[in-house]
């Protein structure tokens, strides 16, 4: 479960959660077998600082998504300041054996833009004369080598020779038209749980450095450990007493 320990108020779940950016909504959806999760969670509960944590039960499994801001820290003297940055960190937890289990992030229709990953990083760019958005998250190697941190079930580690031949994979990322990617993961054991981030980072077009794509390589781990820090932060503050 993410952020256990963190306070929350439910909240009223009327719309499809999303990362809002300036090429549209960046919307979420899970598929596990052939069915697809509703857009409206099950749940949805406010966390400090502006987050949002969203769930599903589903038979087999619960998903959850959180939805928060992101400081990727970049040294300024070296990148240029970004406009804004938001992330994602998707969970699964399964309850049975699941052999099939798709979680996608996607930009409208029309947004279409090129590949830009590397360094066990996924990514596609969008842009346009004013604005350029990297979308980022882990791929396949990213995927087996979240292994060690606890973030996905450890036997994936084994899995790294498929990312070099994947002729013989059923698992890895679909980048599709462009607009989004797809993760469709090995199959899950009851027990087993993983975790996907997905951080969006938007620039001026006219910024020459990469610090959008700097800005979209954390793992979850990461993530969450800066929203329980910011949120530990807040409780200590003064006026929070």
């Amino acid at each position: 479960m993410l952020l256990s320990t963190l306070p929350r108020t439910r909240l009223r779940s009327v719309v499809q959660p999303a990362i809002d950016t300036p090429f549209g909504p960046l919307s979420f959806s899970t598929t596990i077998g052939s069915s697809g999760l509703a857009p409206r969670p099950d749940e949805l509960f406010q966390l400090p600082g502006d987050r949002k944590l969203a769930r599903w039960t589903a038979p087999g499994a619960r998903v959850e998504l959180l939805l928060t801001p992101y400081d990727p820290e970049l040294d300024l003297e070296s990148w240029g300041p970004l406009t804004g940055c938001r992330a994602a960190v998707w969970r699964i937890d399964a309850r049975t054996r699941l052999g099939r289990v798709r979680f996608t992030a996607e930009l409208p229709k029309g947004c279409a833009g090129g590949y830009d990953g590397g360094q066990a990083l996924a990514a596609i760019t969008v842009d346009d004369e004013n604005t350029r958005l990297t979308i980022g998250g882990s791929d396949e190697e990213g995927i087996c080598r979240a292994a060690g941190r606890g973030e996905v079930p450890a036997r994936w580690a084994e899995l790294i020779d498929e990312v070099h031949d994947p002729s013989s994979s059923t698992w890895g990322v679909d980048y599709g038209h462009y607009q989004g990617m797809s993760w469709t993961l090995p199959p899950l054991e009851p027990g087993d749980h993983c975790e996907l981030p997905v951080v969006a980072a938007w620039a001026p077009a006219a910024d020459e450095t990469a610090n959008t794509w700097y800005a979209v390589m954390p793992s979850p781990t990461v993530l969450l450990s800066q929203v329980t820090s910011v949120s530990a932060q807040r409780a200590d503050a003064p006026d929070a007493r």
